[in-house]
Parts: C-alpha cells; structure tokens; sequence
C-alpha cells in the first residue's frame, strides 16, 4: 500500500494506517530527534511524543502529501520542549552514543554531531532537515515556515559556522562538511 493511501486512510479515523505511518518514517524520525536532543533516551521521548500528539491531530492535516513534513514540524516542537526541560543546555560530554550511521564513520563524522548541536537553532533546524532528513529547500521551508531563501542563507551560515567550529581539528572546508553530511 502507498504512503498516499494510508495518510487517506489515518486522517479517517484507521490507527492501523497511522501506525504504519510511524514505522515507515520511525528511523528518520529516530535520527532527527537524537540530533536535537543529543541522547538515546530523549529522542526516543520525542518520537513518543510526536506520535502521540500526531494521533490526536492528523484530522486536521490538510494535504496528506505534506504528512512527513507536518510530521517533522511536530517532532520539532516536541524535541524544543525536552531541550526546554533541560534548561536548554547539552553538555557534549553527555553525547554517548551515536546513530548506527555516524558510528561505523571515522572521527569526522563524531566531530560534526558535537558541532551541529553547537549551532545557532535556525542553522541547525536547516542543517539537519536539508542534510540528514534529505529534504528540498522547499520542504525545508514548509517545515521552518520561511521562505526558501531564508533557508538558503541559513544553510549557507550554518555551514560556515560549522567550517569554523572545525576549522581547527584539521577540516578542508566545505568540501569534508558537504561529504560527511
């Protein structure tokens, strides 16, 4: 069945749509939040809560064509409110463990998590739509609520800041940023 059919099916009423919903999206959504949060366990608390609050609203999703980014939208909110709760403060010696994708990666790929959680908020939100949720610009603003070049200035700044995060653990430039995201 099409992801089409079963937004159809959800927004009717049918928990066995929206759940497999959840299933197909989970390692995007799982992905996202740990890059907001920072940490197993509050990002699995995002989802949970994104889940929970997309339950109880997707009759009012309008175009089931833009679910994942309604989706997505939610999930945000629901990860600025952990980050909320905890005073808005990471500490980077708490980043323990990493997605499956960044831990079979070199020390690189380590280095630019700890960075992108460093970033200014709007950079980050672009960065990790764009680059880790694989995005268009034009999702990416839907998303955000901006235009799209606003987003385009907040990819290019946020690459920049993250150039000179790593400048000095011996990066290239944009050229390793680009590649390892």
């Amino acid at each position: 069945m099409n992801e089409l059919s079963l937004v159809k099916k959800a927004i009717k009423g049918n928990k066995k749509a929206f759940e497999e919903l959840l299933i197909l999206h989970s390692d995007r959504l799982y992905r996202t939040a740990y890059l907001y949060t920072g940490n197993r366990e509050d990002a699995l608390d995002v989802v949970q809560e994104t889940a929970y609050k997309a339950f109880l609203a997707i009759e009012q999703l309008k175009n089931e064509r833009y679910f994942l980014t309604w989706l997505t939208r939610i999930l945000i909110h629901c990860a600025y409110d952990v980050l909320k709760k905890k005073k808005n403060e990471i500490p980077i010696e708490k980043i323990i463990e990493l997605p499956a994708e960044i831990k079979g990666k070199h020390d690189e790929a380590i280095d630019l998590a700890r960075a992108i959680v460093k970033l200014n908020d709007h950079y980050r939100n672009a960065v990790i739509l764009f680059y880790y949720q694989d995005l268009s610009i034009s999702e990416v603003a839907k998303v955000m609520n901006i235009p799209e070049n606003t987003v385009k200035t907040y990819l290019y700044r946020g690459k920049d800041q993250l150039r000179k995060l790593l400048g000095g653990i011996g990066y290239n430039g944009e050229e390793t940023i680009s590649r390892t995201l």
